[in-house]
This record gives structure tokens, sequence and C-alpha cells, in this order.
């Protein structure tokens, strides 16, 4: 019986470790590997509490994507906080005196399409009263903690960030963007 047991675990054991390889790199039980389609672009917001990794929608928001690549690229994000933190709401950040006043001077169009599902990807704006189009802040973003489709049609949208929610849920106001980057998947 004993022995039965014992082989039974260590099968059991082989195989967790088994799935939680990535050719050479391991991968704790607890992470997933980033999961993007050959082509497909990818934000990486490092931070001290984990990679927020994000499948970007450039076929539904291209002008955003285009954006927030090109900041990205640019070194903008690096070292900016997530100012806000709403529990059970948003995170953001993105602005360059990292509060919620800061602005890049410029606005993008907005892309209204995709839903507010729990780690969407969108991007801030003012109210509709100075801002009728709804265009996007040039560089504020939030990622959203639970699906919120009381924001659906008055935002836009423009990723994904659902395989990294652990890391997203445990972001507190002053934490700090180290690097941001787009990648394309392999």
């Amino acid at each position: 019986m004993m022995k039965r047991f014992g082989f039974l675990f260590l099968l059991l054991v082989g195989l967790v470790l088994a799935g939680c390889t990535a050719g050479n790199i391991y991968i704790p039980p607890t992470l997933t590997p980033l999961k993007a389609a050959t082509g497909q672009k990818v934000a990486v917001i490092e931070t001290a509490r984990g990679a927020i990794t994000c499948i970007l929608r450039p076929d539904v928001a291209p002008k955003t994507v285009a954006n927030f690549e090109k900041l990205a690229s640019s070194g903008f994000y690096n070292g900016k906080t997530f100012f806000r933190v709403e529990p059970n709401f948003v995170i953001q950040g993105g602005s360059p005196t990292n509060d919620a006043t800061g602005d890049v001077g410029y606005t993008v169009p907005a892309e209204i399409s995709l839903k507010h599902t729990a780690a969407a990807l969108a991007m801030a704006r003012t109210g509709d009263s100075v801002n009728p189009t709804r265009a996007s802040s040039g560089s504020q973003f939030y990622i959203t903690l639970r699906a919120t489709p009381e924001l659906d049609g008055a935002y836009t949208v423009f990723g994904d960030c659902s395989q990294s929610l652990d890391v997203v849920l445990k972001i507190q106001i002053g934490d700090a963007m180290q690097q941001v980057r787009v990648v394309t998947g392999k």
C-alpha cells in the first residue's frame, strides 16, 4: 500500500513539474506562461510586484495601440507610478506628473468597441461635458479589477491583461512601472 502511494505521489509530482516548464525555463505553478499568438502584440509592464502582460488589440483600436507602443518604446512610462487604486474597480497610471491631472498635450480618437471584462486595459479620458467625442488621454490608462459593464461604450479598451490579473490585484498606490515595453509573440 505504501509503495503504491509513493509511486502515485512521484508520478503526480513529475506530471506537475513537466507541465510547469516552457522550453528550459521553469515556471512556478502559480504563474502561467505568456500565451500570445505569432505576430500578436503584447504589452509587458514590469513592477516590483511582478510583470503585467497584456494582449493588445490593434485590430479594434489601432490608433490607441500605436500610441501606447510609441510611448512605451520611447521609455515614457518607465518610472511612472500607478497613482490611483480603487479596490474592486481599477488601477490607473501613465500620467507624466504621476497624478490624475497630468497629460501629454494630445488625445487619441475614441475607438470604443470592446467590453470592460476583468483585467481590461483601457485609456482614461476627460468627461463628456468637455470631451463629447470621448477622445482618450494621450498617456493615462487603467486596468479593471473586475468586469465593469458600467464603463462599456464610454472608454477605449485596447487590451486584455487577464493572464496576469494576480499581479494587477497586488498593485498599490505609488507602485512604479519599472519598464514598459511592447513585444510581438513568436
